[in-house]
């Protein structure tokens, strides 16, 4: 998919908006910072300035991203094999704020004279900052995480310019999440009207989990709202008592506001679920060994027997449990074709 929005992109006469930047070859080594910052630059075609990183004896650099540029605010997902490093100027140029919201390792952020603020953030939280003065990163191998630059009045006076830390499962942070993935994969496909509103809307998501709270009216928050009630819902199929009104709490949002942000979806909360759990129970239909029973299915996927959970599955796959595991039984015994 973003091949293809880079071609669009290209065969339109426009720069691309999306990069893949991947340093990670055990060969890079201490010339995977310079290897980076080329291929960035080549990639975005923007003037976006890099930190100028000293990685001393122990120092390495070796990391693979993925983004998109909109305007003046950056999206990344960063995973780090090895990144230690501190910077060479007391300021750097080009004054912006970070986000960097850690989903698995951990990213240090210290100062290179050991005088100040030491912040270690973990799996599951996150930091906002300015990027002013410049600290040392201490990243654990195997870290990942969402990185956001954004201009620097972002922060303005909900803090007092001073760095937040918080946890990643708040709604304000979901919806913020969601919608930076949104605007990743899609940045290529949009018009410069509509990454001009994807940029705003990014902005006011930030503002919003600063200040622990989002307007749920706002239009332009609302295919955000659906992709993250989406994401919580998924993370919770299993769950009995998954229901609109459970995601909508657990976003802060009412059921009402939940419900308008699924008419961007075109299906609602409900059918969504039922889709998806209808899904999950078709891999396990499909699993070679320790296949469940149809009962055992309709049982976990919360169906209220198996009757449902068979007219249920026939109408969204045109045949009936019974009918796809004998398809599959049958395509397994069947002896492979030459040429196939």
């Amino acid at each position: 998919m973003e091949e293809e929005s880079v071609e669009k992109a290209q065969a339109a006469g426009r720069q691309p908006r999306t990069f893949t930047l991947d340093v990670t070859g055990a060969r890079m080594g201490r010339g995977g910072f310079d290897a980076f910052r080329q291929s960035f630059e080549a990639q975005t075609g923007e003037p976006w300035p890099l930190p100028s990183l000293d990685l001393g004896k122990r120092g390495g650099f070796r990391i693979r991203v993925r983004g998109a540029v909109a305007h003046d605010t950056l999206i990344s997902d960063v995973y780090s094999e090895q990144f230690l490093g501190q910077p060479t100027v007391a300021r750097e140029s080009g004054d912006r704020f970070e986000l960097h919201l850690v989903r698995r390792g951990s990213w240090r952020f210290s100062s290179p004279s050991g005088r100040g603020d030491d912040v270690t953030v973990s799996a599951g939280t996150f930091i906002a900052r300015r990027n002013n003065p410049p600290l040392l990163f201490d990243v654990r191998p195997g870290t990942e995480a969402t990185v956001l630059l954004l201009p620097p009045e972002v922060l303005g006076r909900d803090t007092g310019g001073r760095p937040v830390v918080g946890p990643s499962d708040s709604g304000e942070m979901r919806l913020l999440t969601a919608h930076a993935a949104m605007v990743r994969e899609t940045a290529d496909d949009l018009s410069t009207v509509g990454l001009r509103g994807a940029r705003d809307a990014l902005i006011e998501l930030v503002r919003a989990v600063l200040r622990h709270e989002f307007d749920d009216t706002e239009p332009r928050l609302a295919r955000a709202l659906a992709r993250a009630a989406m994401d919580l819902a998924d993370e919770h199929l299993t769950d009995p008592e998954l229901s609109p009104a459970t995601l909508a709490r657990r976003l802060n949002v009412s059921v009402r506001t939940l419900h308008r942000a699924f008419t961007t979806a075109e299906e609602s909360v409900s059918a969504y679920v039922r889709r998806r759990r209808l899904e999950r129970a078709r891999q396990e239909l499909l699993a070679p060994l320790g296949r469940p029973t149809v009962s055992e299915l309709a049982a976990r996927w919360h169906f209220s027997d198996s009757s449902h959970f068979i007219r249920a599955f026939k109408k969204q796959y045109g045949q009936t449990p019974a009918n796809l595991t004998a398809a599959s039984e049958e395509r397994t015994r069947r002896p492979p074709i030459i040429g196939e």
